[in-house]
């Protein structure tokens, strides 16, 4: 009987673990799919170009926005991809070269295709058809970081991120302009169906791709592009209805190993790809299963939007741990608002709203859609352009919550009066991660005051066993300490402990973030913030020692020009950092020689590093401010 009743408790344990996992309700079998999912290449999502609702649908301004941006490019050449630039990664390292060239082609693609919707009168058709021709051309879509060997081979199709992205722009743009590029040869349009069954829908269906099951952004962000292939140019109904199948099971795994509470632990940047995604092919499945699908009631998927706003602070920025930009989700209006309006969230609508107004939606449309990828997602802007107008009458609301806790992830914001602060716990093997368990920024007016500085420019150690031999990924370039002369380690052991979270304060030990030559027993960290017109930003450190071994140093890395005004207090522009002089001694260093062209326009100017170090003795406990 005893053995039964363990054996029931496992049984139930099971059960109740994948009712966990199946959190989006995917039928066990293919029933449902097979009964509602559209036949192959029948979707029609939006008219085609040929269609005048788009003429007859959109503002003027916003029509005129995209025919101007098309016609930078109108008659521009077709260049081709240089196989010595691809292979730069390899041999020297570099990726942005071939990827800043690559990039700027499809910009060219797609900027064409916005144009000529727009406007409608054929003028861009030629260019679109030489740009598509001189893309099928290409060996390889994807990236040489994602390729093994420094020159590509056709052998080795492998459906990477862009590989997927490129497949999806090529897609969407044959879609709608197929009768006007018929009319120069059917040849065009003939020659891309067999490049996406080539390229992506026959690899994707047919590889048990690590992405398939990953928790990170590769996986919704690959299905997506995917997805888009699949509804638009698979003919035969076996393939299409198990790919799409594959594509559920994928963004279950996603969904499965998100937090609870909706955190991108990759980053506000990487939520753009990662939620985002996900949600693209939430509407693409409901589109074309007609809306069999319904997923809006999910608690964890709404919570997963709203991380969107949480992690807004002003102006434009945003939080910025792990390899995320400050000044990144609001680059992504054609995936925001059309999400806001589907999971019905008024705070998310007010956003979008916001930053329509801030970015002026209506008469600066193609730029927004410029910034909206690594090169415009086309896709991505048919959707919102169906809702264009509803948009533009949404009511304005800048996002401004007063305390947000993300408890999985271990993230906190705070807002008082002029000042905000974030803190971050977790451990030091997330997505993307940095080496910054315990750290904090602190914005001020709106700007940045205290900051991470982010990631420069992608190379080939950015992803490689060399990555924290970069000096943005350690903690040092944090605001944290160094104790002993060590700063913390890489990994998932190197984690914060006894975490602990109140309305405007968040408090944890650090310690095992660090290696054992670190010699701490304990460091304690709280960060708080109170105050309202006059708010004021408190750091303590309550540590422990086992011995002296090194220096022990406070580090904070500032965009102000820091000026010490007196032993205890640093002037940072309008706002003070205020320290015990008889605890610490401070110097300051100017880190902007260590930015490349990515930091320097990031961040509009110089950085310096704050370095306060101790006295020397074993347990200590120091209060430090910003007011």
């Amino acid at each position: 009987m005893k053995k039964f009743c363990v054996l029931l408790l496992l049984l139930s344990t099971a059960l109740y673990l994948q009712a966990q996992k199946a959190l989006l309700n995917l039928p066990a079998d293919t029933a449902l799919l097979s009964e509602k999912l559209c036949q192959p290449c029948s979707w029609k999502p939006f008219p085609t170009a040929d269609d005048s609702y788009w003429q007859q649908t959109l503002p003027a301004n916003l029509r005129n926005s995209y025919i101007h941006y098309g016609e930078k490019y109108a008659g521009k050449t077709w260049p081709s991809l240089s196989v010595t630039l691809f292979s730069e990664f390899k041999t020297k390292g570099n990726r942005t070269r071939y990827e800043s060239f690559c990039f700027e082609k499809r910009r060219q693609l797609a900027a064409l295709a916005i144009a000529e919707l727009a406007e409608g009168k054929g003028r861009f058709i030629h260019d679109i058809a030489n740009g598509l021709w001189s893309t099928l051309e290409e060996e390889w879509w994807g990236l040489p970081a994602h390729y093994g060997t420094p020159v590509p081979r056709t052998e080795d199709q492998n459906v990477d991120l862009f590989n997927a992205e490129t497949a999806s722009l090529v897609a969407w743009t044959a879609y709608l302009f197929k009768k006007q590029l018929d009319a120069i040869t059917p040849m065009i349009y003939q020659r891309v169906d067999a490049d996406i069954n080539r390229r992506i829908l026959q690899p994707a269906l047919h590889h048990n791709y690590w992405w398939k099951k990953a928790g990170m952004n590769w996986n919704p962000w690959i299905c997506s592009n995917w997805l888009s292939c699949i509804l638009l140019f698979e003919h035969d109904r076996r393939q299409q209805l198990e790919g799409v199948k594959q594509v559920m099971m994928a963004m279950d795994a996603f969904v499965s190993a998100y937090p609870d509470d909706g955190g991108c632990d990759e980053g506000a940047d990487y939520w753009d790809r990662a939620a985002a995604s996900l949600y693209e092919c939430m509407r693409q499945l409901n589109s074309a299963t007609d809306n069999s699908y319904d997923f809006r009631s999910q608690a964890k998927l709404n919570a997963m939007a709203a991380y969107a706003y949480k992690m807004y602070i002003a102006n434009g920025y945003c939080v910025n741990f792990a390899d995320a930009h400050s000044n990144c989700i609001p680059h992504k209006l054609n995936i925001l608002y059309p999400m806001a309006q589907y999971f019905d969230n008024s705070v998310l609508k007010g956003y979008a709203a916001y930053l329509a107004h801030f970015q002026d939606f209506e008469n600066n449309a193609a730029a927004l859609f410029d910034v909206s990828g690594n090169w415009p997602a086309l896709g991505r802007e048919l959707f919102l352009l169906k809702e264009a107008e509803e948009l533009m009458k949404e009511k304005v609301l800048e996002p401004q919550p007063s305390d947000v806790w993300l408890p999985r992830l271990q993230v906190m914001t705070a807002r008082r009066g002029e000042l905000f602060v974030a803190m971050k716990g977790g451990h030091n093997d997330e997505s993307h991660n940095h080496n910054d368990v315990g750290s904090f920024i602190i914005y001020a007016d709106g700007k940045p005051l205290l900051i991470d500085p982010g990631t420069g420019e992608y190379t080939s150690q950015t992803f490689s066993g060399g990555r924290y031999g970069i000096w943005t990924m350690q903690s040092q370039y944090h605001n944290l300490p160094r104790i002993n002369g060590n700063d913390e380690k890489e990994g998932k052991q190197y984690a914060a402990k006894n975490v602990k979270y109140s309305k405007g304060s968040l408090s944890m030990d650090i310690a095992s973030a660090y290696p054992p030559q670190a010699r701490v027993k304990e460091w304690l960290r709280t960060v708080s913030i109170e105050g309202k017109k006059k708010a004021r930003v408190t750091i303590t450190e309550n540590y422990t020692l086992d011995s002296i071994a090194g220096p022990t140093q406070l580090m904070i890395v500032t965009t102000e020009k820091p000026q010490l005004q007196h032993p205890g207090a640093i002037k940072l522009n309008t706002h003070c950092l205020h320290y015990p002089a008889r605890q610490l001694t401070a110097h300051i260093e100017e880190v902007t020689p260590k930015m490349d062209d990515h930091l320097k326009k990031m961040w509009k100017g110089d950085i310096y590093r704050i370095v306060l170090t101790t006295n020397g003795k074993k347990r200590e406990k120091i209060s430090y401010w910003v007011e």
